[in-house]
């Protein structure tokens, strides 16, 4: 039985549906990106990275609170929805995942539904966030950045709208690992720190990388790090190469007016 989801979603009905019902509807909804387990039915069997992202998220997942009872949970970028059944699973009371792909939303409706979760999904841009009108208790933003033209305003948005405690955060970093520690400031003719590698770049795609014309800025380790920072987030821990956990660190006054001149009043 192929299961339309954009009418039927009921989650009670997609949980109900056999194993050969569940492969027709994979095979329905195209290629997938999130290798999931659906009850013995492997949406992506011949995934280029693997058993990707489980394996990634091993790596990470004792970073994240074990139990998340009563918390709200926001996955920007959600994709085929690893990430918001794996929240739910840790018991958030609230997982909302959003994306700009419908075809992308259409299989986290059905894998959440079959797994039998409840999560709402919303085509939704991360320019988008402030529509939403209200702060989450966690924040992922994993495998976005890059994919953004406009990737510092992204975290300003996220920061100013939505993240409430907890950013959980990943990029696709190139170059140089290392951080060199800097000065605050530097002389007009000082050039030579430019040349160091671990001075914060980013580096811009102007055609495709990775044969994917939507990646369009990918960072060094170093300017990571310092957009994060600037955008208004501690780093807490970076419990695996690409991935870190954030808090919000408080933007002093004088930061906020300048990024949101006419918003000032409202930020605390």
């Amino acid at each position: 039985m192929l299961t339309d989801t954009r009418t039927n979603s009921s989650s009670t009905a997609l949980h109900q549906l056999n194993k050969e019902e569940i492969q027709e509807n994979v095979t329905r909804l195209g290629k997938w990106f999130h290798r999931m387990d659906l009850k013995g039915v492997d949406t992506a069997p011949d995934h280029f990275l693997g058993d990707y992202p489980s394996i990634k998220f091993s790596r990470f997942a004792n970073a994240i609170d074990a139990d998340l009872s009563g918390k709200s949970v926001l996955d920007i970028g959600c994709n085929a929805g690893f990430y918001s059944i794996e929240m739910k699973r840790r018991g958030a009371a609230r997982v909302l995942g959003i994306d700009s792909d419908d075809r992308y939303l259409e299989q986290a409706r059905f894998a959440s539904g079959v797994l039998g979760y409840d999560i709402e999904f919303r085509n939704l841009s991360v320019y988008d966030v402030a529509s939403l009108g209200e702060k989450f208790d966690v924040v992922i933003f994993m495998g976005v950045l890059y994919h953004l033209r406009h990737p510092l305003l992204a975290l300003d948005l996220l920061y100013e709208n939505v993240v409430g405690d907890v950013l959980i955060f990943q990029s696709m970093l190139r170059g140089p690992e290392e951080v060199d520690s800097l000065q605050s400031d530097y002389d007009f003719w000082e050039t030579e720190i430019f040349e160091k590698p671990g001075y914060p770049k980013m580096y811009f795609v102007e055609d495709r990388y990775a044969h994917d014309p939507t990646n369009w800025w990918i960072p060094n380790t170093a300017c990571m790090e310092a957009m994060l920072r600037s955008a208004g987030f501690a780093i807490t821990a970076k419990p695996e190469q690409e991935v870190y956990i954030c808090q919000r660190s408080g933007l002093k006054d004088d930061q906020v007016r300048a990024v949101y001149p006419s918003k000032s009043k409202s930020i605390k």
